[in-house]
C-alpha cells in the first residue's frame, strides 16, 4: 500500500460518515441549532483552535520531519484560528471536540499520521459546508476565508502522504495507521449524531 491508496481507501469506507458531516445538518449540529452567522464563525474558531493545539503538542513530542511537519499544520491551524476569531468581537474556546480528544491520545507516529489524515478528511467536509453557509448568506469575502482554508488542507493532506510513505513500512504499519484514521472520524461522526439526537433530530438523512 501507498498513501494515496490509504487516503483513497479511508474515504471510501468512511464515506456515509464524512457525507453526512459535510452536510447543513453538521453546522446545525456544532452550533446547537443557532445558525447564525456568528454562531457558525464561533463554531468554527473554536474547531481551529482544538486543532492548534492538538497539532503544537504533537509537534512538540516528535523528532525530525514528523515533529517539522505536524510545526507547520499547527501555524495553519493558529492563522486559521486568528483569521476566523477576528471576524468575531470576541471569541472564547469552546469545549474541546471529541475527534482532538481522540487525537490526543493518539501516542505512535504512524497513529498521529494516520489520525492526522482522517481529522482532515472530516475537516474538508466541514469546510465546504461552512463556505456554502456564507456564500447563501451573500458574504462572499467571508467563504473565501474559508476556502483560502481548504487550500491548507489540501497542504496538509499531501504532507500527511509524504510521512506516511516514509513512516509505513510494512502491512502492521498501515493497518495501525488506517485505525486511528478511521477512530477521527467516528469520533467525529458519533459526536455530530449524539448532539443532533439530544435535539431531537434524526442524523441520518442527508441534506
Amino acid at each position: 500500500m501507498n498513501a494515496d491508496e490509504f487516503i483513497e481507501a479511508v474515504r471510501s469506507d468512511n464515506e456515509t460518515a464524512l457525507s453526512r458531516l459535510g452536510s447543513s445538518k453538521s453546522l446545525y449540529a456544532d452550533t446547537g441549532g443557532n445558525m447564525d452567522p456568528e454562531e457558525v464563525l464561533a463554531a468554527a474558531a473554536t474547531a481551529e483552535h482544538h486543532a492548534a493545539e492538538t497539532y503544537e503538542a504533537w509537534a512538540a513530542s516528535e523528532h525530525g520531519e514528523a515533529a517539522e511537519a505536524f510545526a507547520e499544520t499547527a501555524r495553519e491551524e493558529r492563522s486559521h484560528y486568528d483569521a476566523v476569531a477576528g471576524e468575531l468581537d470576541a471569541h472564547e474556546p469552546g469545549e474541546t471536540p471529541a475527534i482532538q480528544a481522540f487525537l490526543r491520545d493518539l501516542e505512535g507516529t504512524v497513529e498521529r499520521l494516520g489520525g492526522f489524515v482522517g481529522r482532515t478528511l472530516a475537516a474538508e467536509r466541514s469546510k465546504t459546508q461552512v463556505t456554502g453557509f456564507f456564500v447563501g448568506n451573500a458574504d462572499p469575502q467571508t467563504a473565501d476565508l474559508f476556502r483560502s482554508m481548504d487550500d491548507d488542507l489540501e497542504a496538509q493532506l499531501r504532507r500527511a502522504k509524504a510521512r506516511l510513505d516514509a513512516e509505513c513500512d510494512d502491512d502492521a504499519a498501515w493497518d495501525r495507521a488506517r485505525e486511528a484514521a478511521e477512530g477521527a472520524v467516528e469520533a467525529a461522526y458519533g459526536e455530530y449524531t449524539e448532539r443532533l439526537e439530544s435535539m431531537g433530530v434524526n442524523p441520518k438523512p442527508v441534506c
